[in-house]
């Protein structure tokens, strides 16, 4: 017999809403930090209470049933509620991280450091797949935290929101693992030249990376490739080398693909300058917390040191008070 709507857990409303958002249980399972299967059983479980499926599962695709689409708004409001009445009493809802994309390292370690540093709270993971995509989410209190190239934000953006330099990340160019410049340890940037490289043009969420990478190409020969298919995360990125076999711009830690090679560039080091980012006047705990995992890694790291022959543009030397 389905179990009334007031006994439902709120953990599997969460579980059903963040599948619903990314129709991916891999994606999903990653943004809360849980197993696929546990949130396989979850979902399962939130199916057998309310009697119905709510989505269709193939090999290839989620899809959301009708019913599933019918239970989106009602989950939501549930779990706004939820948090309106935690807050009424003292209690701290959770603080809502995007990390970008799943394969980031930076802000996940600090993410990481946040957690270990304050476990009382709960800091949840989102993926909006770059910081203009994020910024939005943020004035809009649907996100908490995010992590980007400031300098990169229109300037109406940058004026409502605040940062925290994280780190300087020297940048790297993937390549195929039968390009001509796969052999090389480092990849000089004039090794590059007469090349079309993939850096997310047409992508409405990631355009201070292009810009990044407009300004870094300039003068070097070294084209952008064409706006194509919006690629978010591993997966993505392994379909756009496959399909397009250029090579793609990236961050030194960004995970390995199988049937490419990542290479640091060098001649010059190219930075890439990550802050955590938030709105301005936002108050919560664990943002306080995370800011401080911020600056505990990147000074154990040394994130935050130019090396000898970095560049960046001289707007970023600026926003970051370089």
């Amino acid at each position: 017999m389905p179990a009334p709507a007031h006994h439902l857990d709120p953990r599997l409303l969460r579980a059903f809403v963040t599948v619903a958002e990314e129709l991916h249980f891999t994606r999903a399972a990653t943004r809360l930090y849980v197993a696929q299967q546990a949130l396989s059983r979850d979902v399962r479980r939130l199916e057998r209470e309310l009697g119905t499926e709510l989505f269709v599962r193939t090999t290839r695709q989620v899809t959301l049933t009708a019913d599933g689409e019918r239970l989106v708004p009602y989950a939501r409001r549930m779990l706004a509620a939820q948090e309106e009445l935690l807050a009424a009493f003292g209690q701290v809802r959770p603080l809502l991280v995007d990390l970008n994309s799943p394969g980031l390292g930076t802000p996940r370690r600090v993410l990481h450091r946040a957690r270990a540093l304050a476990p009382e709270y709960e800091l949840m993971a989102r993926y909006e797949s770059g910081l203009t995509g994020a910024a939005g989410e943020l004035l809009a209190g649907r996100i908490d935290a995010s992590f980007g190239r400031f300098a990169g934000l229109d300037p109406a953006l940058r004026r409502q929101l605040a940062h925290q330099l994280v780190r300087y990340e020297p940048m790297a160019i993937v390549l195929p693992e039968d390009h001509r410049l796969a052999s090389l340890e480092e990849v000089p940037l004039a090794a590059l030249a007469g090349e079309t490289v993939y850096a997310g043009a047409g992508n409405p969420r990631t355009p201070e990376w292009t810009d990044l990478a407009r300004r870094l190409f300039d003068g070097r020969g070294i084209e952008i490739a064409a706006p194509s298919p919006l690629a978010v995360g591993d997966e993505e990125f392994q379909r756009v080398m496959a399909r397009t076999r250029c090579p793609v711009l990236a961050v030194v830690d960004f995970p390995a693909m199988p049937g490419s090679v990542r290479r640091r560039l060098v001649g010059p080091v190219p930075l890439s300058p990550v802050s955590l980012v938030w709105r301005k006047g936002a108050e919560h705990p664990a943002l306080d917390v995370l800011r401080r995992a911020a600056g505990e890694v990147g000074r154990e790291e040394g994130w935050s040191r130019v090396p000898d022959g970095g560049w960046m543009p001289e707007a970023d030397r600026l926003a970051c008070g370089d």
